[in-house]
């Protein structure tokens, strides 16, 4: 504990940002199309219609009504041996002997009268072609088939499949049917009703567990859902391409659904905030049950989780304002939810500016385990979440002032500089608002501020790289941003997220590189930090 387990999601996505699309050919054969067909995620139906095949009905010439009596009297001067008029099959007969009728030359068949020599080649060749389908086709189902396996996941798709699970395994309240993790089960249904003091409501029920205990920690997973719903805003088809979109989606709804419990998101503002759900004070020596004293199932939990609230908290709210305003961009498709998240942004935005303050002061177990040092880098940070979400210029021109930028540690460098986790938001801040300017280039009044976060985005960038000396490595070559303390892989994972992510813009924006004092490094160089990186959580 006392590190956040919940975000190191986000890097398996470094994987996945340069997939290769394959194209959809289709063979048309024996007939023009008459104009070009786009593939997207629908197909048209092309309706192709011809001339009759037939070339039409058949003329068949009635001109000569002359009677045979006028004939008879119309040729007596002519050799009746040359007669031309063709005579009928009876006539025929009476002049020909046994064994020698003529051949007809046409063939009535009933709708039309074809020739013999026609109808004879258009049924062999019928008859042909299907003897030879015949054959081709006793020889298809004898033939030994091969089939095509999909190819077997790579160690990031499994990696991805196993991180995603752990969302699964740490859900709190009444679990879902399709909840792929078999010995979980529903646990604390009466989070919120067992709280003592009385001071709070209501349904606390659902959330995630923070680790291996049962607290539920307001501030690291708010953030853990912000992260997941940026991983899920930039890459939604890489989750898609192995089949977990809908799965990352349930997750961070999991998460945005609960937050929603914990302030009255019906109302325009408010004035408490539940900063956390259970307890681990293990202080004074107390005998009291709590969730650190106790080590058990979550389903076995039986005795009373206090409720934390918070009148003035402004880094907690800031904090979920951010994960419901960068949910609501995942859930556009929901216009109804995704207008519910927003508006619940919006009050505890107004909250968080309104009462300024540390959800972690006064004493809480927010102090020993997730204490927040400052609530400037959340401003920022969520202030950027709030224009993506909303539009609002209000939003940006808070995000990007060179006051808030100061006091939240812009210009400060120092050995913690370019360290994103749950306490640090700024070089989240910044990445997330150079995004801004490459893409949308807002200008004035924004544009200094945020050329200022470009160029400091490019410096963090720069002290990842091995050429430089910001940060030590291990013998193996993993990043040690946190000093050498307990638990780095979180840190390393941030990083390597948000260097794929810079490199990923840069290549969107058309710009091959960028540059650390006078040399020039490639997006491809930050692309093999981040595997690199990732490399080690595979291999632990």
């Amino acid at each position: 504990m006392g590190q956040s387990r919940i975000p190191t999601i986000s890097f398996l996505l470094s994987h996945f940002a340069h997939g290769k699309k394959k194209q959809l050919c289709v063979l048309v054969l024996s007939c023009k199309i008459p104009s070009y067909t786009q593939f997207d995620s629908h197909y048209n139906v092309m309706s192709m219609y011809g001339r009759d095949p037939w070339g039409g009905p058949l003329e068949i010439n009635t001109a000569d009504s002359a009677t045979d009596d006028d004939r008879s009297r119309n040729l007596n001067d002519f050799d009746r041996a040359a007669l031309s008029r063709p005579l009928d099959e009876t006539q025929q007969s009476w002049l020909l002997g046994p064994g020698e009728q003529k051949k007809k030359r046409y063939v009535d068949l009933g709708c039309i009268i074809v020739s013999r020599k026609i109808f004879i080649w258009t049924v062999g060749t019928i008859l042909a072609a299907g003897f030879i389908a015949g054959i081709i086709t006793v020889i298809v189902k004898n033939v030994p088939r091969h089939h095509k396996h999909p190819p077997a996941p790579d160690n990031y798709t499994i990696a991805l499949h196993k991180a995603l699970m752990f969302f699964n395994a740490q859900k709190s309240g009444k679990l879902p049917r399709h909840n792929n993790v078999s010995w979980r089960g529903n646990s604390c249904l009466n989070d919120g009703k067992s709280d003592k003091s009385g001071a709070v409501m209501k349904d606390l029920v659902g959330g995630y567990y923070d680790a291996g205990d049962a607290i539920k920690f307001h501030f690291p997973q708010a953030w853990a859902m912000t992260l997941l719903s940026w991983s899920v805003i930039e890459y939604s088809g890489k989750y898609e391409a192995v089949g977990e979109l809908a799965h990352v989606r349930d997750i961070i709804k999991w998460g945005t659904d609960y937050f929603l419990k914990t302030f009255n998101s019906s109302a325009d503002s408010i004035s408490q905030l539940v900063a956390q759900v259970g307890n681990g004070d293990t202080s004074g020596g107390t005998s009291d049950p709590n969730d650190q004293t106790c080590w058990m199932r979550p389903e076995d939990i039986d005795y009373p989780r206090p409720v934390t609230t918070c009148s003035s908290c402004s880094d907690l709210a800031a904090e979920m304002a951010a994960a419901l305003a960068s949910a609501s961009i995942v859930f556009k498709d929901n216009k109804i939810y995704s207008k519910r998240l927003v508006h619940g942004a919006e009050t505890l935005w107004k909250f968080a500016r309104d009462q300024r303050g540390l959800y972690s002061g006064g004493g809480s177990d927010a102090a020993t385990y997730y204490n927040s040092s400052m609530y400037w880098d959340e401003f920022v940070w969520g202030g950027a979440w709030m224009y993506y979400a909303t539009g609002n210029q209000s939003y940006l021109y808070l995000a990007s002032h060179p006051t808030l930028a100061k006091h939240a540690g812009a210009f400060k460098g120092g050995s913690n500089y370019g360290v994103f986790s749950w306490d640090n938001k700024l070089p989240g801040a910044q990445v997330l608002l150079t995004r801004l300017r490459l893409f949308l280039s807002p200008g004035y009044p924004y544009e200094q501020t945020l050329k200022t976060f470009h160029n400091q985005t490019s410096i963090i960038m720069c002290s990842y790289l091995p050429y430089f000396t910001s940060f030590n490595r291990t013998r193996g070559g993993m990043i040690q941003l946190n000093h050498g303390k307990t638990q780095p892989l979180q840190y390393v994972a941030n990083a390597a997220f948000l260097a794929t992510l810079f490199s990923d813009y840069l290549d969107a924006a058309d710009t091959p590189g960028w540059y650390c004092g006078p040399n020039f490094y490639s997006t491809d160089v930050l692309r093999e930090f981040a595997e690199t990186q990732v490399f080690f959580h595979l291999s632990c």
